[in-house]
């Protein structure tokens, strides 16, 4: 690992399948990623962006290398660590939302603290600092229905940012948006990466957000060509 890295990949293999239909996901990618960077893990459709996403966030396990999230080694973690990593280390924002149909968007951006535990007065001055933050603060009490998409991933963010994560990963975070809306949430991203002071992974095969991210790791055929 490099001294200093947020996270650092090496020789990172996952295959799915065996023999003739193994599908080789990713195959010996290596890169790291400085604290406080938001980096675009590029790649058209099944290029491997999304399993090297799972991989980092412990989602999946590699079938060869190692992963290192802080001073983490997430290869190395039982069930129990991978459930402590993904609660108080690593947060996702998917392509979907993921958003709870029945909660208010302020109720869904509090559903992590409610996990760990925080006291109510705590967990309410978090959601509204929050929700401020993603530019949502007159739609607190709106269900996911009432929100428009990307209001929906706003909400998303201002949840995966709740419970102050060092690694924020985001797998097509636009991919449902319309162009307009989809550089809004990314700018969003880069915006809110800096004021919370986190690291940030986003997929994205779209050229134009890139722009928006400090460096560009390009993945093709599950193999890193770029980084």
């Amino acid at each position: 690992m490099s001294a200093g890295a947020a996270v650092s990949v090496r020789g990172v293999r996952r295959t799915f399948g065996s023999g003739r239909n193994a599908v080789h996901a990713v195959s010996d990618v290596s890169f790291d990623v400085a604290p406080g960077e938001l980096v675009a893990l590029v790649g058209r459709s099944g290029s491997g962006k999304t399993t090297m996403l799972n991989l980092v966030g412990g989602l999946d396990r590699p079938d060869a290398g190692s992963i290192t999230v802080g001073d983490v080694e997430v290869t190395g973690l039982d069930e129990a660590g991978l459930v402590r990593l993904r609660r108080d280390t690593v947060a996702f924002v998917f392509q979907t939302f993921g958003l709870i149909p029945v909660l208010t968007a302020a109720e869904n951006v509090g559903v992590p603290l409610r996990l760990r535990g925080l006291p109510v007065a705590d967990r309410q001055r978090r959601v509204q600092l929050l929700l401020q933050l993603v530019g949502l603060a007159d739609h607190v009490a709106q269900r996911p229905t009432e929100l428009s998409g990307g209001q929906q991933q706003r909400v998303a963010i201002a949840r995966a940012l709740a419970a102050s994560p060092r690694l924020l990963i985001a797998d097509e975070p636009t991919g449902q948006l319309d162009v307009e809306t989809g550089l809004a949430v990314m700018a969003l991203i880069r915006a809110v990466v800096e004021a919370e002071g986190m690291t940030a992974i986003v997929s994205t095969h779209d050229p134009v957000m890139i722009a928006l991210a400090d460096r560009a790791v390009r993945l093709v055929d599950g193999r890193l060509v770029d980084a």
